[in-house]
């Protein structure tokens, strides 16, 4: 798969450096390092861009300015993309109403285009779109998630000292943060394991934003936090041990 990433500044850099250590071989990893500021309506947005790129199946859009997205079509055209990912991880960067006519206008053209809010919570079938998951189907996207998106882990406990005796990837965030936390996480006890992820994952530089989202009604980035704690949740399946809280004056039978 050919992906080009389109970036801004230093946190989708990030992405690109994640990606260009842990990505499968057989990928081949273009970026192209957009305007950093761009006038607030672009009439002609062919002007912004290069008269050619290099040829993409995905288009993978971590731009930290809204102009971006109206350039997006344009891109798949002259780069003849098939698909095209664009996270929502700050709506100061892509908002919520945009996304949506980005999608309009890539389908237009016949480019199949998902807008996870926020990037963590992608799957091989479905994103968060505000508080509803969204199923979609198109294995560009498909194949980008299995190995990117929301947090995938396999955990190992060691029965006799109830502590993470190993933790594995099967999906890390885009980012890196889900492979971060899990270097962190090895020999922590059961009981303390999930908030001691929420912890290294608020210490990652998360992009995620962190200001309250209007729509969510709370930051994004908490909402990736959960999106890794769920995650590591499933993974322990039986081992997590369960907590029950006694009201105070409760008198059981």
């Amino acid at each position: 798969m050919r992906i080009l990433t389109l970036i801004t500044g230093d946190y989708s850099q990030r992405f690109v450096e994640n990606l260009n250590l842990h990505a499968p071989a057989k990928w081949t990893m273009n970026t192209w390092q957009t305007p950093k500021a761009l006038p607030i309506v672009l009439d002609y947005p062919e002007d912004y861009v290069p008269e050619s790129f290099p040829s993409a199946d995905l288009i993978l859009s971590l731009a930290e300015l809204p102009g971006v997205a109206e350039m997006i079509p344009e891109i798949a055209r002259r780069s003849k993309a098939k698909a095209v990912i664009a996270p929502i991880d700050n709506q100061a960067w892509l908002p919520f109403g945009l996304a949506r006519q980005l999608r309009g206008w890539l389908a237009d053209i016949d480019v199949f285009c998902v807008t996870p809010m926020p990037f963590c919570s992608l799957t091989e079938t479905h994103y968060n779109a505000l508080r509803q998951r969204t199923a979609y189907e198109h294995p560009l996207i498909q194949e980008f998630a299995h190995h990117f998106g929301a947090p995938g882990f396999d955990i190992k406990v060691d029965k006799r000292t109830n502590r993470i005796s190993q933790v594995e990837i099967t999906r890390d965030a885009c980012c890196g943060c889900a492979r971060f936390t899990a270097d962190k996480l090895k020999d922590t006890p059961i009981e303390d394991s999930i908030g001691q992820a929420g912890l290294h994952h608020h210490h990652y530089p998360c992009q995620a934003s962190m200001g309250i989202d209007p729509l969510y009604g709370d930051t994004l980035l908490h909402i990736s936090g959960n999106i890794m704690k769920d995650s590591l949740q499933e993974a322990f399946g039986e081992d997590l041990p369960v907590s029950y809280v006694k009201p105070d004056g409760y008198v059981g039978d």
